[in-house]
């Protein structure tokens, strides 16, 4: 048994190794345990999202994105550039350059702040004592006066499209890939497949995305959903709603034959790599001791009250092993929420202020409630909505598409939704949220100044908008 530590958290993504640094800087003799390592066996910090999800996918998507805009937007800004290409390859190594600046970053923040990186493999044992397993099988022993569990989690897999290397992958695979390929099938219409598609479209790919469920982007709001459908069809990406995968077939190694089912009856589509996309599970297999004390749910996911308590005493879990939407921002507030706790001081979150984000272009983000969502409640709303194409500094930008969407309580004007469409979208939800945190009424941002020329000031007219009070579009008739 080595020395006790006042906390241990097992996994150091964006969750773990948030609530580590967190925990140090606040006085806490701190350990975080991790299992990924790099070719050299040293570990690996960061996570899912550091190193094969939102970093570097958004690596690639910025990168496609402007070449996009260099093939089908130089022009009409005057700009003549003949002969754009792609060099894949450099892509992908600016991508994984990207991570590993990223990644000894975090090295580098928990060596200044001094916290203890235990490599291997955590699982949390009776009366807080975690054992870890090292890649070469030897185990040590922990004792901690607390333990937050970040393990986060790990791609579904689905028995119709079993993985295979180098044809059919999952979203790290599909961040491997260094090639274009002429065909690219998708299963699942969720953040991960509509990035992807968005990706491989841009350099030229046939993307064609399979969704099992009969409605777009059900989670989203429906004007969020309607617009987006209509504009990634547009920029290329084949949307097939209703469509489920019965299986799969590999053809001489190099080719993917996909069954599916829709409206139609039986179908086929071959494709020359197949991402399976269909959403995330929490990874908790193995995590837990029998007689550890903490509970799991039916779908695999740790027991947690709105504090991130476990049932065992000292024991706290966060980030997408628990329940709520599987965020790395959701991930590294609850873990400071737990430690801030843990040292004794109040602290709380508000989940109805998370926002979500999609980074297509144009993006999609929203924070609180959908207009479908507060109609089903039986809310009175009323809905403000202003275009970018009203908007001259979209105009300049050359990103017109989109709007900004506002929905207040018509008898309290309190904010209860922000969506939006635009191209910097994951930028300008911030406002939204900012708003509804302080509680904001569509007023408030109505009396702002808000400065121009900006895409900003969509905002401080949607929110006009919903009084009809809207200066740069025409108003709604007043019945």
């Amino acid at each position: 048994m080595s020395d006790k530590f006042d906390l241990i958290v097992i996994g150091a993504g964006p969750g773990g190794y948030v609530a580590a640094i967190r925990a140090a800087q606040l006085g806490l003799k701190t350990a975080c345990v991790e299992k990924w390592v790099d070719d050299k066996g040293a570990a690996v910090l960061g996570g899912t999202c550091l190193n094969v999800g939102c970093i570097p996918s958004k690596a690639l998507l910025e990168t496609t994105h402007k070449f996009h805009e260099a093939q089908h937007g130089f022009a009409a800004q005057g700009i003549m550039a003949d002969n754009v290409h792609m060099d894949t390859k450099q892509m992908v190594a600016r991508k994984d350059q990207i991570v590993k600046n990223l990644t000894g970053g975090i090295a580098g923040l928990f060596k200044a702040n001094g916290v203890t990186v235990l490599q291997g493999t955590g699982k949390l044992l009776a009366n807080k004592q975690v054992e870890v397993t090292a890649q070469d099988g030897s185990s040590s022993v922990h004792a901690a006066e607390n333990v937050i569990l970040a393990s986060g989690s790990v791609p579904v897999e689905i028995p119709p499209a079993p993985l295979t290397e180098g044809l059919i992958v999952d979203n790290e695979g599909a961040l491997k890939i260094d090639e274009t390929p002429k065909r690219l099938g998708i299963i699942g219409a969720g953040v991960i497949g509509l990035e992807m598609g968005s990706i491989w479209a841009r350099c030229g790919s046939e993307v064609t995305v399979f969704e099992a469920m009969d409605d777009f982007l059900a989670l989203a709001d429906v004007d969020v959903a309607k617009e987006a459908k209509k504009l990634l069809t547009k920029q290329g990406l084949d949307i097939k709603l209703g469509a489920r995968c019965t299986g799969t077939e590999i053809i001489d190694g190099k080719e993917v034959k996909v069954k599916y089912t829709d409206a139609s009856g039986e179908q086929e589509m071959v494709f020359d790599k197949l991402i399976v996309a269909v959403g995330r599970r929490p990874q908790t297999q193995g995590l837990l001791a029998e007689d550890s004390g903490v509970k799991l749910d039916e779908r695999g996911f740790i027991f947690v009250d709105e504090s991130c308590r476990t049932d065992a005493p000292g024991v706290y879990a966060i980030g997408d092993s628990v329940r709520g939407p599987m965020l790395a921002h959701k991930a590294s507030e609850e873990g400071i929420m737990a430690v801030d706790i843990i040292a004794g001081h109040k602290a709380a979150m508000n989940y109805d202020c998370i926002p979500n984000i999609i980074y297509t272009f144009p993006e999609l983000a929203w924070v609180g409630k959908t207009e479908q969502e507060l109609k089903a409640e039986g809310v009175k709303i009323k809905v403000g909505k202003f275009p970018f194409a009203a908007s001259g500094r979209a105009m300049a930008a050359n990103a017109t598409d989109g709007f900004v969407k506002i929905i207040a309580d018509e008898e309290t004007d309190r904010i209860l939704g922000v969506h939006m469409v635009g191209g910097i979208a994951s930028e300008l939800i911030a406002q939204g949220v900012i708003a509804m945190e302080f509680c904001s009424s569509v007023e408030d941002l109505q009396l702002m100044v808000f400065a121009h020329p900006t895409v900003s000031e969509a905002v401080h007219e949607a929110a006009l908008a919903a009084d009809n009070h809207a200066i740069h579009i025409a108003n709604r008739k007043k019945r």
